[in-house]
């Protein structure tokens, strides 16, 4: 297929990389705590944690994991915490391990967590306290072995460290009773591993690194199988597009966005560790007056987020006294971003915002825009290193140019498939080897790719995916309703919100009842905001519900 997209790259841009160069992500990691040992390389709450702590404290937990629990190359573990520094030092010892990390989310309710964890067939699970008493109640059903708990404060310096889980604990009472026999403190497990005793594993590009949960067009969760040579690939990929970015003295890159999400997994976490930058995390972006404060000091070279992140720190009338002199990169991706936004963000820190598109199933960078834009373009950007994108018509043909289709992606960081299902793996694989992304969009001449529609019926909240079928299934255990219908609805912070429509069986269900029902049963970003009662839903001849006419009302 011709690559027009060449055309358009930098100069300095290589339109391949050599992916080979490196066996796995812990190669690229133990070539960063070599370089940068005595640098910092995580932020947290006051606390800095070093290259050469990182990589101590990793080593320590992994020869845990191996000697104590005997865990072993290829065994999931999951890894359920907010951004705090024990969540890097608990994936790079599970990556030494050889491990197979599942990424969860903190707020998960126990229906969500028991899905994954018994999909994935995890044997441990890392957790903050907060969330144990949700871990808790589906314990017994999962084949989780060994419980490892820590608490927010625990890696911050002295006192801070038993003030702040005191103030969570006991002041704020953020963290529910709960009672897990056999559970061990990360910090005993940290003490308790030898780092001379750590077995080290031969890890190639065919082996798993992360089963990263995603949903589907039927709603079930489904693990993403990326293995080391997918997370590798995106890695050099994106250190190709952000080299001319990045300082020879280290960059400081603000990292809001949670670490299990795959945008900063990979962009925040892996990348800029890789080169030696200092991440600072922060642990509840939703404190907007907290996130200003720590940004105002630092003088951070790079942040990245979504739509929402940036519009919602715009509207803090104490953004603007940040000092934004260093700042050379503004990344979002996750959901589209906003041209009113971007507007704004480059009207007040004097950089322009860079927009990218990838996936779960990509790792997740697929196109970037070039890092000399100097203004919001609307465009998604081109097709990065060692990538191919086809714009596909329904009958799989090549659409031409300007042509709306569905993008499909082909590359070396595109996932092995989902985790024991082929046939979902089959249904989004073409028959040439390209993953079907469900966004319709069109490439222009220049290579330049524009998003203009969803193929699926996903609402993205916040730059996380929502699957209306999950949310449907879910309340449908509501047993004063007949039947109800999951669409997105725009919003000028999250970009979309969820508005359920509802048929009733009992007349007396109220919207408070449904909404008390959902909260016990959706994670946060899933519950629906808005809802309306009918007395019949649109449906196609077949009885299909037609949410397309729901979302046009």
């Amino acid at each position: 297929m011709p690559h027009i997209w060449y055309k358009s790259y930098e100069s300095t841009v290589a339109k391949t990389i050599d992916a080979s160069r490196y066996s796995s992500i812990n190669q690229i990691f133990d070539e960063a705590f070599t370089a940068f040992s005595s640098s910092p390389s995580f932020h947290c709450m006051g606390t800095t944690m070093t290259y050469g702590e990182l990589n101590d404290r990793a080593l320590r937990f992994c020869a845990f994991l191996q000697n104590d629990l005997k865990l072993v190359k290829g065994d999931r573990i999951a890894i359920m915490m907010p951004n705090i520094l024990q969540y890097p030092v608990a994936m790079v010892a599970a990556l030494k391990a050889g491990l197979v990390i599942v990424s969860c989310n903190p707020l998960y309710t126990a229906r969500e967590l028991e899905h994954q964890l018994k999909d994935s067939g995890a044997k441990a699970i890392v957790l903050f306290e907060n969330s144990a008493a949700v871990l808790e109640k589906v314990l017994a059903q999962t084949q989780i072995k060994h419980v490892i708990t820590t608490q927010i404060g625990d890696m911050l310096t002295f006192p801070k460290n038993h003030i702040v889980n005191f103030v969570i604990k006991k002041v704020k009472k953020m963290v529910p009773a709960w009672k897990i026999p056999g559970a061990i403190t990360m910090s005993e497990a940290i003490c308790r591993g030898n780092a001379t005793q750590v077995a080290a594993q031969t890890l190639g590009h065919e082996d798993l690194a992360f089963l990263q949960y995603t949903g589907g067009t039927t709603g079930v969760s489904k693990g993403a199988m990326l293995t080391h040579g997918n997370i590798v690939s995106n890695m050099m990929q994106a250190r190709e597009w952000i080299k001319n970015m990045v300082s020879p003295k280290g960059d400081i890159i603000i990292t809001p966005l949670p670490l299990y999400h795959i945008f900063s997994l990979t962009a925040n976490f892996l990348t800029f560790t890789s080169l030696g930058a200092l991440n600072v995390l922060i642990t509840n972006p939703r404190d907007v007056k907290g996130f200003v404060s720590e940004l105002k000091k630092w003088k951070f070279t790079a942040i990245t987020g979504v739509n929402s992140l940036f519009n919602m720190l715009l509207n803090d009338p104490e953004f603007k006294n940040v000092d934004f002199s260093s700042l050379r990169l503004s990344l979002g991706g996750g959901m589209a971003v906003q041209k009113a936004v971007a507007e704004r963000w480059q009207e007040t820190t004097k950089v322009a915002l860079i927009e990218a598109y990838g996936l779960t199933e990509t790792s997740p960078a697929a196109c970037l825009n070039p890092m000399t834009n100097t203004v919001y373009s609307g465009f998604i950007g081109l097709p990065i290193s060692s990538t191919e994108v086809s714009i596909r018509a329904d009958d799989n043909s090549v659409c031409k140019s300007g042509d709306i289709g569905e993008i499909c992606i082909r590359g070396p960081q595109v996932m092995l498939g989902y985790w024991n299902q082929a046939q979902e793996t089959a249904n989004v694989t073409t028959e040439d080897g390209f993953f079907k992304s469900g966004d319709l969009g069109f490439m222009n001449s220049e290579g330049y790719i524009k998003i203009v529609d969803r193929k699926k019926d996903i609402i993205l909240v916040s730059g996380f995916n929502v699957y209306p079928n999950e949310v449907e299934d879910v309340m449908m255990g509501c047993p004063k309703m007949s039947e109800c219908a999951a669409v997105g609805v725009a919003d000028p912070h999250s970009g979309e919100l969820v508005k359920l429509f509802v048929v009733k069986k009992d007349k007396s269900l109220t919207e408070a009842e449904l909404r008390e029902f959902a909260k016990e049963n959706l994670t946060g970003y899933k519950t629906p905001k808005f809802y309306e009662f009918r007395d019949e839903l649109p449906k196609s001849n077949v009885g299909k519900i037609l949410r397309k006419e729901l979302r046009s009302k």
